[in-house]
């Protein structure tokens, strides 16, 4: 039986090419190992699949009984809700270690770099195992989507090295071109529900025993989303009424290298005690351009307050 390898909830591109290509380094490795997802791909992943030959990788909701790797992520409410009941061989991630946990060794590789993708490349090259053409277009999208064409504060050395590299591989002469086809495809909003686009990058969060959500909708232009912000509001206030403490929703310009918060908390201050600047929701973050690094670690800090 192949294992099974499988990125976060709510997949993004980095999420569904790195479970591609760890699929195949693994398979090439020994381990037979199949890609799959945790639901709908976004369309800026359909466009990255369809752009390099790929259908999307099956969805899976239950991963009981079976073997698993699992990509760009360690979170327990981030992974299948029967991950216990599986047996776990291996993590490839790049955010903060998460609260899965283990009986047994397994694999563990993860570095402080702006996605999963310049993970997986450098195992790829740690094995010493060529990466496919098509495999290494994803990838570079994936690096590209995740780092905001290295523009976001998680940008390493190691992500423009490896974006070099797979431009190379894939044939790619223009990545920075590319990149902004993947965020034009990417701020498309129109007809799209609000609730969709809520939870098109969207993650949940334990802190201090309270269910805490944060989801992004990276653009070029904050001005696309001004005919569905209002919906978007109400789409983030029904979210936090299903059980959680504290919604919040970043609304990302790419190029104005800042994001727009709307919060909806159970604690009326919350934003003011996590980013220092006073008003009300919609608030505008000079700056704030991650969630992984400019976000959930001040999160969690006034949290465990």
């Amino acid at each position: 039986m192949s294992a099974v390898v499988v990125g976060h909830k709510n997949p993004d591109t980095d999420s569904c090419a790195s479970a591609i290509a760890a699929a195949d380094l693994m398979s090439k490795r020994g381990l037979a190992a199949e890609p799959f997802v945790q639901g709908k791909i976004a369309p800026e992943t359909a466009f990255v699949l369809e752009r390099f030959g790929f259908m999307p990788p099956e969805s899976i909701t239950s991963v009981a009984r079976k073997k698993v790797i699992l990509v760009d992520h360690s979170d327990r409410a981030q992974a299948p809700a029967d991950i216990d009941e599986a047996e776990l061989l291996g993590i490839i991630d790049h955010h903060k270690l998460g609260d899965i946990t283990t009986s047994v060794p397994l694999f563990f590789h993860a570095l402080p770099v702006g996605c999963s993708c310049t993970v997986i490349k450098n195992l790829y090259d740690f094995y010493s195992v060529e990466i496919p053409r098509n495999i290494a277009g994803i990838m570079l999208c994936a690096i590209l989507s995740d780092t905001l064409i290295f523009k976001s504060p998680t940008t390493t050395d190691e992500d423009r090295k490896a974006v070099a590299a797979l431009a190379a591989l894939a044939g790619v002469r223009d990545y920075a071109a590319l990149g902004m086809e993947i965020f034009t495809v990417k701020s498309a909003v129109k007809g799209v529900p609000a609730r969709e686009l809520l939870f098109r990058d969207y993650k949940d969060f334990e802190m201090a025993g309270k269910k805490v959500g944060v989801g992004q909708l990276e653009v070029v232009d904050i001005k696309l989303l001004d005919s569905v912000k209002k919906d978007l509001i109400t789409a983030v206030e029904a979210a936090k009424l299903e059980g959680r403490h504290t919604v919040m929703l970043l609304l990302t310009d790419i190029m104005a290298e800042g994001s727009e918060l709307v919060v909806c908390s159970e604690d009326a201050d919350l934003a003011e005690k996590v980013f220092g600047l006073p008003g009300s929701s919609p608030l505008w973050l000079p700056g704030v351009m991650s969630r992984k690094k400019d976000v959930i670690p001040k999160l969690e800090a006034v949290f465990k307050k």
